[in-house]
This record gives structure tokens, C-alpha cells and sequence, in this order.
């Protein structure tokens, strides 16, 4: 399932005109980067010293395919540096990228972020950073990343990405492919899900599936924000109303939000009432 609005609208998202502090490399790929971007005033202390400060960690969508990167986050990035944030900017192998070790797709793209995801450990030891106050954001394909992130403590030994180096204080999953499964049966995105999955369906590998589907990780234990809106035409919004009561079925914290007439993109326009509900509802579950 896809829409002009859901694969081309993404072309008309201008870029942040934020500079990050520091890039880091997890690899020997181009796509194996994450940037950080650090507010200009710190918080202070109790006791007036500065406070190390929240971090938002966002995953970029694009239906893992190599074209998009993480510049589609950069309006996201301004809005919450100017609301004190941090913000841990993250890249991976997607599909149809080359160069060193190849491209993505399963298991190599879930290993990436699970090492982008760890390597915010590193930035910590540098930089004032509360890895105790860290919110995954992931929009589309991202979203289903971001909950995978969030859910990775509960994979078996052995699985892609290994067990993390620090959990999250709450996740948001922003129009998000929320059920592979789901997504491959129904060809979200022209079949972007068997793309990923290189080419096997869900019943082709089930074991695959169970392991890279956010859905087959619940509970994820911690606070939840699934956002969506009902004009979506590159993921209906069905597959966050699905998502969203099966966690609360299984237990978490689940706020869900759907905003009629919004678009698969008003996630990331930092001015629109869909974002703005976004970043409270961040700031509350961090607070």
C-alpha cells in the first residue's frame, strides 16, 4: 500500500539547520553514522551545577530503503534542540545501499541499529547525557525500528543486535509498521517488508519474522506513544490501532493518539498540532 503523498510527498521536507556536535561511526559503510546535537543552554542541577541533559534518539523511515537517511529527521532535530533536548540522530544500512559489508536488509540492518543505538553509551562518557531520561522516536519503517529497539532486552541470546547497553524511559512510534507480518501480507510500501526481509514472507521464515516484528516482542516495558493520523496513505492508521491494543493487552503503558485528516509526514513538521502533542507527551514521561 503506498500513495504519491506516502513515497514522493517526502521530497518536499527541508532539511534542519542544526550542525551536529559530534558525528560518531559504528562502521565501515557511510550509512554507519550517528550524529549528535546538543542544545546551546544546559540545565542546571539542584544544586546549580549543569544537569545532564534528556535525549531523544530518532529513527528515520523511508520503507528501510537506502534513498532516505536521517536528514528526514532534521526538523525534528531544531524543535527539540530549542526545547532543551538532545539528540541522537541515527543511520543504517537500508536496502539497495552498497559498499563495505554490503547493504541492509535482515539481519544486517537490525544489527546497525542495535550498534547505533549503543554507541549513545559512548557519547555519554563525553558529553552530558541522562541515559536515564532517553525517548526512541521512529517514524514508519522507523517507528518499527524504534520499538524494536525498545523491546531488544527481550530477544533470546544469539539474536541480531545482542543486549543493550542502556534502556529507554519510553518509546514513540510515529505512524509506524508497527506488525511485519501485517505489513508483508498486506505490501505496505509495494512489498517493502519482503524487501527487508529478502524476500521471504512471513511464512517462509517465521523465525525471522519473530525476531525483527515489533509486535512479537510485547510487553516492551515501558511508556508508549503511538501516534497516527487517519488520512495516512502510506500506513493506515489501522496498524497503529492494531499495535496499540495489543500492548495494552499485554500489559504496557500505552497513550494512543489519532489525529483526523493528518498525513503520514505531519510527524515530522515541528509546527503542527500532531508534533507539538508529541514532544509533551516526551517531556511528561521524562519530566
Amino acid at each position: 500500500m503506498t500513495g504519491a503523498a506516502g513515497l514522493f510527498g517526502i521530497e518536499g521536507l527541508a532539511p534542519g539547520a542544526a550542525r551536529p556536535v559530534q558525528s560518531y561511526t559504528y562502521g565501515a559503510h557511510p550509512a554507519q553514522v550517528c550524529d549528535l546535537y546538543l542544545p546551546d543552554a544546559a540545565p542546571e542541577g539542584d544544586a546549580g551545577d549543569v544537569a545532564p541533559h534528556r535525549v531523544a534518539v530518532l529513527v528515520h523511515g523511508g520503507y528501510w530503503r537506502a534513498r532516505y537517511d536521517r536528514s528526514l529527521s532534521g526538523m525534528l532535530v531544531d524543535d527539540l534542540l530549542a526545547a532543551g533536548w538532545a539528540v541522537w540522530s541515527l543511520d543504517y544500512r537500508a536496502v539497495g545501499s552498497e559498499g563495505p559489508s554490503s547493504g541492509g536488509g535482515w539481519p544486517r540492518t537490525y544489527d546497525d541499529v542495535a550498534a547505533a543505538a549503543d554507541l549513545l553509551a559512548d557519547a555519554a562518557a563525553g558529553h552530558p547525557l541522562d541515559l536515564d531520561r532517553v525517548v526512541l522516536v521512529g517514524h514508519s519503517a522507523g517507528g518499527a525500528l524504534a520499538l524494536w529497539l525498545a523491546g531488544r532486552h527481550r530477544l533470546p541470546a544469539g539474536a541480531p543486535g545482542g543486549p543493550p547497553r542502556w534502556r529507554p524511559a519510553a518509546v514513540v512510534a510515529q505512524a509506524a509498521v508497527a506488525d511485519l507480518v501485517v505489513a508483508a501480507d498486506e505490501r505496505y510500501g509495494d512489498g517493502a517488508v519482503l524487501a527487508l526481509m529478502g524476500g521471504a514472507g512471513p511464512r517462509d521464515n517465521p523465525l525471522a519474522y519473530a525476531t525483527a516484528n515489533p509486535a512479537a516482542l510485547l510487553p516492551l516495558g515501558v511508556p508508549t506513544l503511538v501516534v497516527t493520523g487517519d488520512a495516512d496513505d502510506a500506513v493506515p492508521h489501522t496498524a497503529s490501532l492494531a499495535y496499540a491494543a495489543a500492548a495494552a493487552a499485554a500489559g504496557d503503558d500505552v497513550t494512543l493518539r489519532v489525529d483526523e485528516g493528518a498525513d503520514h509526514f505531519v510527524h515530522l513538521l515541528p509546527g503542527t498540532p500532531t508534533w507539538r502533542a508529541t514532544r509533551q507527551w516526551m517531556q511528561a514521561r521524562t519530566s
